[in-house]
């Protein structure tokens, strides 16, 4: 099941990253994109949700300095963007593989395209990595780990049901009975004409 493969694949990213554990670190992609395509975009996907996850931890420390915080909100904006432009990267990858497909008179559109439940498949990976080392810290409380626990077993659950609709969703495009479109993001506020901040500035 494709599902498999893309828990795995987190799991991987994630594991790789905490190696290290920095958000300047090196990247370097474990799957060649020209014969693991699927693989080389997942694992890319994870990464960006990673560092972007330790980035947001770093910008909430209270005593963060104003000029730090400004060049990391910049560094978020950027990684935002990356992490939409692999969604739909994605997208244009089962987009081709399904294109031959035929579709069903009675085939429906699905709220999400597939690449946007991977997306929340990656963020669930990573929610429960520290929730599980939340479970486990030495140095908390056993109140602190008991909430936790009970709280990693709801994203355990939440992953297997996340993991079976899209097993699901990619079964029914793959047989005709659903179909996908992509919308491509329409971000107004990084564009010098859509934003007048921005435009004012010219």
């Amino acid at each position: 099941m494709f599902s498999q493969k893309a828990n795995k694949i987190f799991q991987q990213a994630i594991n790789d990253y905490h190696i290290v554990n920095t958000v300047d670190q090196s990247f370097k992609n474990k799957y060649d994109r020209d014969t693991q395509l699927i693989e080389h975009l997942l694992y890319r996907k994870c990464w960006i949700d990673t560092v972007q996850w330790h980035y947001e931890d770093i910008i909430r420390d209270p005593s963060i300095d104003p000029v730090a915080a400004l060049s990391l909100k910049r560094q978020i904006d950027a990684s935002n963007q990356d992490r939409t432009d692999m969604v739909e990267y994605i997208d244009s990858y089962f987009l081709d593989k399904y294109a031959a497909v035929e579709v069903k008179d009675d085939a429906t559109i699905n709220t999400e395209s597939p690449a946007w439940a991977i997306d929340r498949l990656s963020i669930l990976a990573l929610k429960i990595f520290h929730m599980e080392e939340e479970a486990n810290r030495n140095d908390a409380s056993t109140d602190h780990k008991n909430a936790c626990q009970n709280k990693l077993d709801i994203l355990l659950e939440q992953r297997v049901d996340l993991s079976t609709a899209l097993d699901q969703l990619l079964d029914d495009i793959a047989h005709g009975k659903k179909y996908m479109k992509v919308y491509k993001q329409m971000k107004m506020y990084n564009d010098d004409e859509l934003n007048p901040v921005l435009r004012s500035r010219k």
